[in-house]
């Protein structure tokens, strides 16, 4: 099952819900940054609700950028989002290793720590970009969300996330987030709490082959669900290149770029969302010197 995000409105319009599944995605992260098992299910589930909230973003030239970091052995966890989705991202620790948690599962919340903020940039063409900040609450990071949503956009939305990590790998990775419109009624909320009850965990409904639609009518509860957006595929995918890495030498102190020059006579440059390595020579440093003190 190849990764897709779905849209749909069930109870006749009444409650938006959006699924995804993101296992090619985590898994590229995963392998890109060599992330430990329990660094691989924060972080998934990181992307998972970046690729969500990015595409719901207006414009490709709209940017939504989250940083996630609690007083935890994780440290920062950063991504960045487009609305197509492309997401990138990176963590402080990637090889942080924990104990299985009081249920036998990847201890997440102890991972990222509960003592911390989301914050939350969208850059849409205003002036200034809007941000949002939000506690973290328990560090399980659908929960953080759940409450980002209801305090720095007060919407009430329940979130979903989920990374099911095995020996070889990432076996599922996903997530849902179900939005009540006003003229959603107390019992319709209330069939959706429950259905979720019952549905149980994103991940474990991809890795028995859920389709996003079977999944989208279990987690509401309505059979009649419409789907009003498809083949949306969220990506793993960096933008660097060697012209970016040289803006970011021309920011550095004209006396920095000198010792560079005079003493080390060459520079490397590592992304931090790919980790490709990028290497400046002698003479194309004193290049991007030479224009640096031009402008």
């Amino acid at each position: 099952m190849q990764d897709q995000i779905i849209k749909f409105l069930a109870y006749e319009g009444k409650i938006s819900v959006i699924c995804a599944n993101t296992t090619e995605l985590v898994e590229k992260a995963r392998n890109t940054h060599d992330l430990s098992p329990v660094a691989t299910a924060a972080f998934g589930r990181l992307l998972t609700i970046a690729a969500i909230m990015g595409n719901e973003m207006k414009s490709e030239k709209n940017k939504l950028t989250i940083q996630m970091k609690g007083k935890s052995p994780l440290g920062a966890m950063v991504v960045t989002s487009n609305n197509f989705p492309k997401v990138k991202g990176y963590v402080s620790n990637p090889i942080v290793d924990l104990p299985l948690n009081d249920m036998g599962k990847l201890d997440v919340g102890g991972a990222v720590g509960n003592e911390g903020f989301i914050n939350v940039i969208k850059d849409i063409g205003l002036k200034e970009p809007y941000v949002g900040i939000c506690p973290i609450i328990s560090g399980e990071i659908a929960e953080d969300f759940a409450e980002y949503f209801a305090k720095s956009e007060q919407k009430n939305t329940a979130v979903a996330l989920g990374v099911l990590v095995d020996k070889n790998g990432v076996k599922s990775a996903g997530g849902y987030i179900i939005t009540p419109m006003p003229d959603a009624t107390d019992e319709e909320i209330s069939r959706i709490e429950q259905s979720i009850f019952k549905a149980g965990a994103i991940s474990k409904m991809l890795d028995e082959k859920l389709s996003l639609i079977e999944i989208a009518k279990k987690v509401t509860g309505d059979e009649n669900i419409k789907i009003i957006e498809e083949h949306i595929k969220p990506i793993y995918e960096c933008d660097c290149s060697k012209e970016h890495m040289a803006d970011g030498l021309a920011t550095l102190h004209e006396t920095v770029l000198k010792e560079m020059i005079e003493e080390d006579g060459k520079a490397e440059l590592t992304c931090h969302f790919c980790n490709k390595k990028y290497n400046f020579t002698k003479e194309e440093l004193k290049e991007i010197l030479e224009k640096k003190n031009k402008n």
